[in-house]
């Protein structure tokens, strides 16, 4: 698992937390924030699993 990964599982996280914080309250700022945080993680984990793939003998 490469730093890529991990950022992007938390950052992931991060965003579900946001995006809930921003439901419960009625913030929608906040929650476009925490849905914009998850993608940003799953682009990462998806950069991630390509450096594992270019790794793999």
């Amino acid at each position: 698992m490469t730093d890529l990964n991990t950022k992007g599982a938390t950052n992931k996280a991060k965003g579900q937390i946001e995006e809930g914080l921003g439901k419960l309250t009625g913030d929608r700022h906040e929650e476009a924030k925490g849905k914009a945080k998850q993608v940003q993680g799953s682009a990462q984990q998806g950069l991630g699993d390509i450096q594992n793939a270019v790794r793999r003998p």
